[in-house]
């Protein structure tokens, strides 16, 4: 193994694909969470709550590098979160697929273009194999007779799906949905978790999902953790 890997790979168990100890984030005002202290094992699927502010998203940044960790120890996908350049955080989130509340498509391309501009970002090159794993991709989220449509011609529940087909396109470890159902009405809301339910048994992929909707808890039930009163309570 060379000096490189050598700095990314941090250590962590065989068994887990996230692990923090004693970890603390900060935000503008000084620490927001301290004492952080969880592992996700790979092919878990797990919800985390708590009231709005409370650090849930600052969390959730953190597993793909968008957050530095202040203190304590961490890594996600065996990168070690305490050393990451630019490079090193572009490996990583080739490792972690995420879902955003307000999808984040580029709007002025199609789905299909939305999709490619990921897989060249990524660094594929061959038109055929990007061809081939676009079709794929939206195959297992239902969309593939929509790849030539725009954004503004899906519907809010479409328009996730492409989120979660744009989380899956680099066949990630990990999936990171940060409110995926917040803006859907009850009936989409469930047809999005029963994608993502679908991803983690089917796939075997590892999907924490960040979620205000109990509804939808009680129907998936998983392991929840919650963010309160500064640190993280683990079920």
């Amino acid at each position: 193994m060379d000096d490189e890997k050598k700095e990314v790979v941090a250590s962590q168990s065989a068994d887990n694909i996230v692990e923090m100890h004693d970890v603390v984030l900060n935000n503008e005002a000084g620490a927001l969470l301290s004492g952080v202290n969880f592992e996700i094992q790979k092919g878990e699927f797990l919800y985390l709550i708590g009231r709005s502010g409370s650090g849930k998203t600052t969390l959730m940044r953190a597993l793909y590098a968008d957050v530095p960790i202040a203190a304590g120890s961490a890594s996600v996908c065996g990168f070690n979160l305490a050393k990451m350049s630019n490079r090193r955080t572009a490996m990583l989130r080739r490792k972690v697929g995420i879902v955003f509340q307000n999808f984040r498509l580029l709007y002025d391309r199609s789905v299909y273009d939305n999709l490619y501009f990921v897989l060249r970002a990524a660094g594929w090159s061959k038109h055929k194999l990007i061809d081939a794993q676009i079709e794929k991709v939206l195959d297992s989220v239902g969309l593939k007779d929509k790849i030539d449509l725009m954004p503004h011609q899906l519907s809010e529940g479409e328009q996730q799906r492409v989120g979660i087909a744009r989380a899956l396109i680099n066949e990630p470890e990990l999936i990171v949905a940060d409110e995926p159902t917040g803006n859907l009405d009850p009936v989409t809301s469930s047809d999005i978790m029963a994608l993502l339910d679908r991803v983690n048994k089917e796939e075997g992929r590892t999907v924490l999902i960040a979620t205000h909707d109990f509804m939808m808890m009680d129907k998936y039930p998983a392991r929840v953790m919650c963010c309160e009163n500064g640190t993280l309570t683990v079920g």
